[in-house]
């Protein structure tokens, strides 16, 4: 008798401790968007968005938009090349609050002179569910004005406007700023593209048939 309370002391233990364990993974937005990448049809592409999500969470400036966007849509691979006219397109998948609700489709033309090609992950959080419904209405557009904040994971992290040199951030810059309600982050995976502006971006959007 004295064994099975012994017994049942330990399993309780054990199961408050792997409770406790599961409640913080769910808590934790980052574990809840990689817990969601299950629901994505191809393992390919599944671990794809997966990764692409846990590269952008080791950014510690990422770390409040991860933990107070409405939602977030991930592109883990957007490819970009041309000579005169860039072209790029990519596959995107959509969070809102943790789940998996669609899929995106981003395109985009630019005249100017750049060269060579890239390719880049890109990141999109939402603030609020009104820029999130405005994004899945399915005719999403970034204006001429749009810009991205390119991000380097290491060390010392650094994230700097599209475009310009890449600086150092602060704990007093570490603050979510949106811009109409978007927050926009790319991270390169290789190769070499003169102009990498995300202004002119299109937007398709497809809901998961549950």
């Amino acid at each position: 008798m004295k064994f099975l309370k012994n017994y049942a002391v330990v399993f309780a233990l054990v199961l408050g401790t792997l409770s406790s364990v599961l409640s913080a993974q769910a808590a934790n937005p980052v574990e809840k968007l990689r817990a969601a990448c299950r629901g994505i049809e191809k393992e390919k592409d599944a671990l794809a968005v997966e990764q692409a999500i846990v590269v952008f969470s080791e950014v510690p400036q990422l770390k409040a938009y991860f933990e107070n966007s409405y939602g977030v849509a991930v592109f883990p691979t957007i490819g970009k090349g041309g000579l005169g006219i860039g072209a790029s397109h990519g596959a995107g998948w959509v969070f809102r609050e943790g789940e998996l609700v669609g899929i995106s489709k981003v395109t985009q033309l630019s005249v100017g002179f750049q060269w060579g090609g890239q390719a880049f992950r890109q990141i999109i959080f939402f603030e609020d569910e009104t820029a999130f419904r405005h994004f899945t209405s399915g005719n999403y557009e970034f204006g001429a004005q749009a810009s991205a904040v390119a991000v380097t994971v290491g060390v010392n992290a650094q994230v700097s406007t599209s475009g310009g040199s890449n600086a150092g951030i602060g704990k007093a810059q570490a603050k979510t700023d949106y811009t109409d309600g978007v927050a926009v982050f790319t991270m390169e995976k290789g190769g070499l593209m003169y102009e990498a502006a995300i202004a002119g971006q299109k937007f398709s959007f497809q809901p998961l048939n549950r």
